[in-house]
């Protein structure tokens, strides 16, 4: 089993982790790359023993096309430039790079390895919304030969609500994930091949073979947004809208932080209008500001997605899967996830990326009973909604499997194993489990709502959370006190009223609610 479903997903109901050990040598621009986003990408030389840095220039500091005599006497080579939010990505294989560039260009506020880090991310909500007016939504009533064994579906309202509405064709939703399997038959009729892209190694790389999915995670997450309404197998919740699959986790599933500025820069420059992060930060589960390394990373991916909501970006973000907290953190046992974890302990001053970034529409799971998933992490002021995400410990009657079936790469079944379903038409599934689950339903009805023309991405968080159904608080605590919190062994509680909880945030997302049916 890969290790890289442990941070959002659960396979076949194990915790396994996702993340990315290794350096990454330096990264030339590959052939694919498109001019697309408004970067700068220079050719790197292939140095032995080299590796990237995220650089972060200070607020109103030289972008890094304008610093590179300092880069070059620091020992490095310029990877890419996002001159936009002061952030570039160098290579080196000086071991003392991040101290010489400071001393060289002091516009430099921190320049961290990447080779340690990996990242999930959030960005405010109130800002402009894409530039581009959206085609009218159209109808996909009915349902597929799988429909029958999506209980997350019927529970949200989805068959309601697309058959007023499946989306607009004009939406695109882009999945910065471990890319997607845009052969599969339910994904193929909606992928954008335009807008779809690899950002692994921090340069946007649009070869198709580049951002096919090698993991699985990928594959699963995009159906759940929008697999067609096309007779085969299952339905996703906008299955009407686009799919931009941006390649940010590799095979093993890391997903390291020049690779999540990219998608995000791609997103922004590219007119995606909903994006979903089924992922968190590798190697570090918390990232904490008063840590000058991580807080490099932090604000780097902050500036990336404040960037894609100024320009219209809605963004969701799974929470978690280690029973915690976020609210009140203590411990951290999880980190580093690509080594020898070392526990430490933690405050607020450290944060899950991108879930408690400022903005990002945060999502905690459920289950078919309809009550917080036993795995899924919590917080007051962090959840900003449920969404199913599975949990095979509790599971209602008649549901055949309280995991989520969503698609999958039919190369990759065997890591389904026993969960794997097969359609008629030969077409690959398989169920999951987790927060990583529970995301992309909210942000497929993201996409729905910007499909009815609410944009902003403050607006449609607003309406997300102002129509989900309320769920208090459970009466019967009892099914959590098996599962107490994986870093502190804290018991799990939940606090706040039906209106606003910490299991729940503002309640179960409705999608025919949402698009005001």
């Amino acid at each position: 089993m890969h290790r890289s479903i442990r941070r959002s997903a659960l396979c076949a109901g194990l915790a396994a982790g996702i993340a990315l050990a290794g350096t990454l040598p330096a990264i030339a621009a590959p052939s694919g790359t498109t001019a697309a986003t408004s970067p700068t990408a220079l050719p790197s030389a292939a140095q032995a023993g080299s590796q990237n840095y995220l650089v972060l220039y200070k607020s109103g500091g030289k972008a890094a096309g304008k610093s590179l005599d300092a880069i070059a006497k620091a020992g490095g080579t310029l990877v890419q430039d996002y001159s936009a939010i002061g952030v570039a990505v160098v290579s080196s294989a000086a071991p003392d790079f991040s101290s010489k560039l400071r001393a060289a260009d002091p516009s430099v506020d921190a320049a961290s390895s990447t080779a340690s880090f990996g990242v999930a991310l959030k960005g405010d909500a109130d800002s402009a919304a894409a530039a581009e007016p959206v085609v009218p939504p159209t109808p996909a009533p009915g349902s597929d030969s799988l429909s029958g064994l999506q209980w997350d579906m019927d529970q949200m309202k989805a068959p309601e609500a697309r058959a007023i509405s499946g989306g607009s064709t004009s939406v695109v939703v882009g999945d910065i994930d471990t890319g997607l399997d845009y052969t599969h038959p339910d994904l193929a009729p909606n992928v954008d091949f335009s807008r779809s892209v690899s950002c692994v190694g921090g340069v946007p790389n649009q070869s198709p073979s580049a951002w096919m999915d090698d993991n699985g995670h990928g594959t699963h997450t995009a159906g759940t947004i929008a697999a067609a309404k096309n007779g085969v197998g299952i339905v996703g919740v906008a299955p009407n809208v686009k799919l931009a699959g941006i390649k940010a986790g590799n095979a093993d599933g890391f997903f390291f932080p020049e690779a999540v500025v990219c998608s995000f820069m791609w997103a922004a420059e590219n007119g995606i209008q909903v994006t979903n992060n089924s992922y968190f930060a590798d190697p570090w589960y918390f990232n904490c500001k008063n840590d000058p390394q991580q807080k490099a990373i932090w604000e780097a991916e902050r500036r990336a997605i404040k960037y894609a909501q100024s320009k219209g970006t809605t963004v969701v973000a799974a929470l978690g899967n280690f029973s915690d907290d976020l609210a009140h953190p203590t411990q951290d046992v999880q980190s580093p996830d690509n080594a020898t974890p070392a526990p430490r302990d933690v405050t607020n001053a450290c944060a899950v990326v991108p879930t408690e970034l400022p903005g990002v529409i945060g999502v905690s799971a459920n289950g078919s009973k309809g009550f917080k998933s036993y795995y899924s992490n919590y917080g007051s002021g962090v959840a900003d909604v449920m969404a199913p995400g599975g949990d095979r410990k509790n599971v209602a009657a008649g549901i055949a499997n309280g995991r989520v079936l969503s698609t999958y790469p039919a190369a990759l079944a065997a890591g389904c194993g026993p969960n794997e379903v097969v359609d008629a038409s030969g077409a690959t599934y398989c169920y999951l489990q987790g927060t990583s689950m529970a995301s992309p339903h909210v942000a497929g009805v993201a996409a729905l709502v910007v499909s009815s023309g609410v944009t902003s991405p403050g607006a449609v968080a607003a309406r997300i959370g102002g129509t989900a159904d309320a769920v208090p608080c459970p009466t019967n605590m009892s099914v959590y006190a098996a599962n107490p919190s994986v870093d502190n062994g804290a018991p799990q509680v939940c606090t706040g009223g039906e209106g606003y909880n910490s299991f729940a945030g503002k309640g179960r997302v409705n999608a025919l609610a949402a698009i005001g049916g």
